[in-house]
């Protein structure tokens, strides 16, 4: 079985459900070709594991000090380019083409009539989950941005919808995590700004991840700049997580039940949408403002109150896929039980 798998790569989530999804659909036994899009190829780091890659510009959008540039948005888009890498994409060789909201693999399969399957948070707001600024345009984008023949949302909670919990990319976790060590994520701030913010909370050590950031000590600050393992161990040993409220970073926090606070990026529906739900959910906090008062009184306060345990979902959708990723039988996985502790 010989799959295409479209990846928006205008954030890293995205990326990371498709290391999680590639090792399992590799376990399988099916051959996988990777089509990123949305950020140039200057940007990716660490990967390697997947193999000879396309990248194309695909879509994205332009952010400037925690809001969108809408403006900057429209300047820099390239639609021409777009209609092209879709009329060029040859999906032929490929039994299914997967789309995790990249919509260049997306509508080359739709216009050539190739089975397509879509998964994604994006998708999860075709559903009735908690959202904040929906209206027509926010329906239309999620719909149309990147269709397929079956759309799987992902989510933290199925909201007695039918979708799936988070594909996370994550090893076992180990019980290291230090009470005074904070991993801290936001990558639409400004990142000096963000120092400013924690430089006054000395009784933490906090470990920064950044644009344009290198690896420097500053006192209680860790500075570093994009780096898969290093990340991922940090966020392991972390006990707390600071970000914006991006998907799939909050889901391993979840996961590995950190405490959280999140400010969403401003103007972004599905972020803003997800700072709601999560606090809704009573899994973590959620601020429309950032400074050095808010952030210790979130590390102050007491632990919240639930906790999650996620099926793997990753597996399940490989073994699915490889299966014939039958629609039916999707619904018989029942991945959401006991996730709730």
């Amino acid at each position: 079985m010989r799959v295409l798998y479209g990846v928006q790569a205008t954030g890293n989530g995205h990326i990371s459900r498709a290391r999680a999804m590639g090792k399992y659909l590799k376990a399988e036994g099916i051959a996988v070709d990777f089509l990123f899009s949305g950020r140039p190829a200057d940007q990716f780091f660490d990967m390697q594991q997947f193999g000879d890659f396309q990248v194309k510009t695909g879509l994205t959008f332009v952010t400037e000090q925690g809001h969108i540039n809408y403006l900057k948005t429209a300047i820099e888009a390239k639609p021409l380019e777009l209609w092209r890498d879709i009329h060029e994409l040859d999906c032929s060789a490929y039994d299914l083409v997967l789309t995790d909201f990249e919509p260049i693999t997306a509508w080359a399969a739709r216009r050539q009539k190739k089975r397509s399957v879509a998964f994604g948070h994006q998708y999860a707001f075709l559903h009735q989950i908690p959202q904040i600024h929906d209206n027509p345009l926010s329906r239309s984008i999620f719909k149309f941005f990147a269709p397929a023949q079956q759309q799987i949302g992902l989510h933290w909670h199925h909201f007695n919808q039918p979708i799936l919990p988070p594909i996370v990319d994550l090893e076992p976790a180990l019980n290291t995590a230090d009470p005074h060590k904070v991993l801290v994520y936001l990558p639409f701030e400004d990142q000096q700004q963000v120092i400013q913010w924690l430089q006054p909370l000395s009784q933490y050590q906090f470990y920064l991840y950044g644009p344009g950031l290198s690896k420097n000590q500053l006192g209680h600050i860790q500075c570093s700049g994009p780096c898969v393992d290093d990340f991922k161990r940090d966020l392991h040993q972390s006990s707390a997580v600071l970000s914006n409220s991006g998907f799939e970073l909050v889901s391993e926090a979840l996961q590995l039940q950190k405490r959280i606070l999140v400010k969403a990026l401003q103007g972004q529906m599905e972020q803003e949408s997800n700072a709601l739900a999560l606090a809704q959910l009573q899994l973590g906090q959620s601020t429309s403002t950032l400074n050095t008062a808010v952030i210790a009184d979130w590390l102050s306060s007491p632990t919240q109150g639930n906790t999650v345990q996620y099926a793997n979902v990753a597996l399940a959708l490989a073994k699915w896929i490889r299966a014939g990723a039958c629609p039916t039988e999707l619904e018989q996985l029942n991945l959401w039980s006991d996730h709730r502790t």
